[in-house]
């Protein structure tokens, strides 16, 4: 079928909007011509070569025609873009008797969402012949009836339209005393007449007989017939006669059935059964007559059943007065239906995405929607709206349709679903409302980082561990959803240099338990951290990172080491007493350290064995050895004692140191008396002799021990002011041993201090010279830091 007149145009205009913009709906209607009666299936026209649409892309862009109240009548073959009839079309049962009949509908495309208008005009065929509504009428007439009266007939009705409805009528035979005059209505309908040419003669000719065609002007015609029988009456000279030719009346339709519409009145001049007038419906209006009833004696016309504006906005009704001579007349009445806002808007949805990522732009369009009313006027007036607390609008597009689009940045992790109620409301008194609820799904992005549950963690592990250690775990949670929260936990090298980086340290990816991989020593070090990476399966991925310290626990797995005195053997004997010395006298110190912390470096002493165990004691919380009473000539002059260290760890471990003592008559710096021998060993002169070589190896090995320590400690400090000049602060305890024992009697020697010994002037008074401090005391933030992995 080729496109009505305009098309042409009306395809380059559509093609020069759509170059011009991107439009989501598109307001060009297209314009078709049919015949009813139509084979279904039959090809109406190429629709999407018109449109300029690529006929591949119709499946995938999900094409599909919106229909009007009308119903669906065509079908859009998505392989072709053919517009064809989906069922055998007739234009009498889709638009009655209306003019000119069309059918509109909508083509719909989805991504981009596109629409389109089209209309089919139906045209009329000659598929029904005119058909009156009785096969014969009877009309009695009395004699005395003038010549020039006119006798109205029942018209024929023909549903179809134009040329092809009823257009004259004939009267077989054509003799006197009847002519036929076709008389056409207000409304364009064509009603027959008997028209009085020659006076009647009862007596003559009592009864006559005539066959009443009506013709249409289709090619080639139709026409139907009736029988007109004429009853000649005599004596009944009038025939009664309107007060009006034409009535108006007005009612609303939703007036119940029985209230009254109006009252048609006729009068008779004859007297008697000839003057009483009685009134029906005469058949000329079709069918209309039916929703009425109608008083024969009183004329009051009456609503029989309940009228629909939107069916029918308008009824004309022939009334016929009869008299009791069988004598009548016809009058018109026009009954316009008043429209009452009795039909709520329609809400229909005619396209929707139910699935919306919240990273969708504002103006996305979500749902398509269309509002209809089936009233008229105001009543039929219908506005949108949704909910004010939702990030979405309504914008009007063609015609009746609605776009509901978003109008604002969405977040799935606030909310995660809307359910948007489009309430329509006419403009009607008292207004009438219809709304529709669409659930909108917001689907998740990545774009939440995952979050520890701590700013940092701690851990503990004691030393000497096994391997695979579980000694821990962190737990991260993403507040997206799916793959998007799935989260993953990593080792995340600050310092890829680093010695305590990744060496030590494993974790679990799934569930974020974390392994120590090494056997770790206290005495190695301290503490370590290392950074923990959590990151979801996300793409792009998103990570966070915590920090993980790991402590160690010291455990008692070092046994105290004797720093003084010496424990090689390289003299005879370590410390020389004088025979002068007194009770309590001092005579060395024995030092001791413990490599490890806590009360695992507590260090006891014990005098574990003595070769007169009566004279000497060892101070059990700072290993001082002294003497319990004063020495006396029968003592001997070589003492051996064992002093047995011991830590307070659990197991106690413990270390002994052997101390030799040679009792002398004096020592000073000048020269050291011994004693005569020879009143003990006469026999041994040469004793005296060894005691001087023994004296002077001592001395000489203590003053290269000093000399020794001195030129480490420089050493030392050297390097101490090199690190410090490299890493910004200086490390007092970094040159001498962790743990030393006290002199205060606590047990332990404070960090910061190391002794310098020497020997006093004076045989009586010797003893050792203590406390005196070589280096500067750490600074009080420094002490006791267990935060150092060197173990300072």
């Amino acid at each position: 079928m080729a496109p009505a007149p305009g098309k042409i145009i009306r395809q380059v205009l559509f093609v020069y909007i759509f170059l011009l913009g991107e439009f989501r709906v598109v307001c060009e209607t297209l314009r078709y011509s049919i015949a009813e009666e139509i084979a279904m299936g039959s090809f109406v026209a190429n629709f999407a070569k018109d449109l300029g649409l690529d006929v591949k892309t119709l499946p995938s862009r999900q094409a599909r025609l919106i229909a009007d109240s009308k119903g669906e009548h065509f079908l859009l073959d998505l392989r072709t873009g053919e517009l064809v009839t989906k069922n055998r079309i007739d234009r009498e049962e889709i638009c009655a008797q209306v003019d000119e009949c069309i059918i509109r509908f909508e083509l719909l495309l989805q991504n981009p969402l596109r629409f389109f208008g089209a209309e089919v005009v139906i045209s009329d065929v000659n598929d029904h012949s005119p058909q009156f509504p009785e096969d014969e009428f009877i009309l009695k007439i009395p004699e005395s009836t003038t010549i020039g009266t006119r006798f109205p007939l029942e018209s024929a009705q023909d549903l179809d339209v134009g040329e092809n409805s009823l257009q004259n009528y004939t009267l077989t035979p054509p003799s006197e005393p009847f002519v036929l005059h076709t008389r056409e209505g207000s409304d364009g309908s064509k009603c027959p007449e008997l028209f009085l040419v020659k006076a009647l003669d009862r007596e003559e000719q009592p009864e006559l007989h005539f066959l009443l065609t009506a013709v249409d002007g289709g090619i080639p015609p139709s026409s139907g017939t009736a029988n007109i029988r004429i009853l000649v009456l005599d004596a009944n000279d009038n025939a009664p006669v309107f007060s009006q030719s034409l009535y108006r009346a007005t009612v609303a339709e939703n007036s119940p059935a029985g209230s009254a519409v109006t009252i048609v009145s006729a009068t008779d001049s004859d007297q008697g059964s000839n003057g009483v007038v009685t009134y029906s419906f005469s058949q000329n209006a079709g069918k209309g007559h039916r929703a009425f009833q109608i008083d024969p004696l009183t004329g009051e016309i009456r609503i029989s059943k309940p009228l629909d504006f939107e069916m029918t906005e308008k009824y004309e009704l022939s009334v016929q007065a009869t008299d009791g001579g069988g004598l009548s007349s016809h009058c018109k009445v026009l009954v316009e239906v008043a429209d009452v806002n009795d039909n709520p808007p329609e809400v229909t949805v005619t396209s929707l995405s139910t699935l919306l990522p919240e990273d969708s732009l504002p103006g996305t369009v979500v749902a398509l929607f269309s509002v209809r009313d089936r009233d008229s006027g105001d009543h039929g007036r219908a506005s949108c709206s949704i909910p004010d607390n939702i990030p979405f609008i309504l914008k009007p597009t063609f015609s009746n349709y609605y776009e509901l689009v978003t109008d604002a940045a969405l977040d799935r992790e606030r909310v995660s679903s809307y359910n948007v109620t489009v309430t329509a409301v006419d403009s009607g008194s008292p207004s009438l409302s219809a709304w529709e609820t669409v659930t909108v799904q917001i689907l998740d992005i990545n774009d939440n980082l995952p979050l520890f549950n701590q700013s940092s963690y701690t851990m503990y592990v004691t030393e000497n561990n096994s391997p695979s250690l579980m000694i821990g775990g962190v737990n991260a949670t993403d507040s997206d959803s799916g793959q998007n929260a799935k989260v993953t936990y990593s080792i995340w090298l600050e310092n890829k240099n680093s010695p305590f980086s990744s060496p030590f340290i494993s974790i679990n990816s799934e569930n974020g338990h974390v392994y120590i991989l090494k056997t770790l020593d206290y005495e190695e070090i301290k503490d370590f951290k290392v950074i923990v990476q959590a990151s979801d399966s996300g793409s792009p991925s998103l990570s966070t990172n915590v920090t993980v310290y790991v402590v160690i626990v010291d455990e008692n797995d070092n046994a105290p080491v004797i720093l003084y005195p010496l424990q090689n053997h390289s003299a005879s004997y370590s410390e020389l007493v004088p025979r002068t010395a007194e009770e309590g006298y001092l005579i060395t110190k024995v030092v001791a350290v413990d490599e490890d912390s806590g009360q695992n470096s507590w260090l006891s002493y014990q005098l574990l064995k003595a070769t007169d165990p009566g004279l000497f004691v060892v101070w059990s919380h700072n290993g001082e050895v002294r003497t319990v009473r004063s020495i006396s000539d029968r003592d001997a002059i070589k003492q051996k004692l064992i002093i047995l260290v011991r830590d307070n760890g659990v197991p106690m471990l413990s270390t002994s140191a052997a101390l030799e003592l040679l009792l002398v008559d004096g020592f000073s710096e000048a020269h050291i008396h011994v004693p005569d021998f020879t009143e003990e060993e006469k026999h041994d002169s040469t004793l005296t002799v060894y005691l001087v070589i023994s004296l002077a190896l001592i001395s000489f090995l203590f003053l290269v021990s000093i000399i020794i320590f001195i030129v480490i400690k420089v050493y030392k400090r050297k390097q101490l002011k090199e690190r410090s000049h490299y890493s910004g602060h200086f490390d007092h305890a970094n040159n001498f041993p962790r743990n030393l024992v006290d002199v205060t009697g606590t047990g332990t020697l404070f960090q910061t201090y190391k002794y310098d010994m020497c020997l006093t002037d004076g045989s009586g008074n010797s003893e050792f010279r203590f406390l005196k401090p070589i280096i500067p005391r750490l600074p009080p933030q420094l002490e006791n830091s267990e935060m150092f992995p060197d173990g300072n």
